[in-house]
């Protein structure tokens, strides 16, 4: 027979491995979640890419960040498009009476790293300015390039650190590609949907380099 003693730690025990067996089982449907939605972001964003215009690249010519972006834009009272993102995408943001972010943390996807000072990071424009402007948008107006380099709604604004953003510059996924590799399937995905959005071309090389990232989707 079994004492009282021990069947009340049976009992016990049995409670407590309940609640741990369901955090298992949710934590395992959520991963498996993510899964399928990468899965299915990187389909996706293959068809994309499969209706881009393929062509060599044009010349930087003519090029000035000014041509884009003489400052960043307002959007709304006194916050700038920049000040917007970085309220997006930190974690208790506190801003000045001009808008301006001086305290939260920021998380940097390209090489993981979390950064609590915002003269650490920088809003990288995933399809930078000078590569957009070798791939079509040379030929377009000053308000379509404008709203390209202030875009809130597509994935171009994305808050980095610093260090990588000065070690991506204007370089294409050939020649450049996040230090962190789980973030490659997002980064071809996001550079993709800009693309195809403000119908700009890829280059053959930059196609072979999207196709190689979406890999990890």
């Amino acid at each position: 027979m079994i004492s009282l003693t021990r069947l009340g730690r049976i009992v016990v025990l049995t409670l407590l491995a309940v609640p741990m067996t369901a955090v298992v089982a949710t934590s395992q449907a959520a991963a498996d979640t993510r899964k399928r939605s990468q899965a299915e972001a990187g389909a996706m964003a293959r068809r994309m890419l499969a209706q881009l215009k393929v062509s060599r690249p044009l010349s930087i010519r003519g090029y000035s960040h000014r041509r884009f972006q003489p400052r960043w834009a307002p959007h709304k009272g006194k916050c700038s498009v920049r000040e917007v993102v970085l309220a997006r995408d930190g974690r208790r943001v506190r801003k000045n009476a001009a808008c301006h972010p001086v305290e939260g943390v920021w998380y940097s996807p390209y090489d993981g790293k979390k950064l609590k000072s915002e003269r650490l990071v920088d809003v990288d424009h995933v399809v930078p300015l000078a590569y957009a402007w070798r791939s079509g948008a040379s030929r377009w107006s000053w308000a379509r390039r404008r709203a390209f380099a202030n875009d809130l709604t597509r994935p171009e604004l994305i808050t980095v650190s610093h260090s990588t953003n000065i070690a991506k510059g204007a370089k294409g996924p050939q020649s450049w590609r996040p230090p962190r590799r789980a973030h490659w399937c997002r980064y071809a995905v996001s550079w993709i949907t800009v693309k195809r959005h403000y119908r700009l071309f890829v280059t053959r090389n930059e196609k072979i380099a999207l196709l190689n990232m979406l890999r990890k989707c």
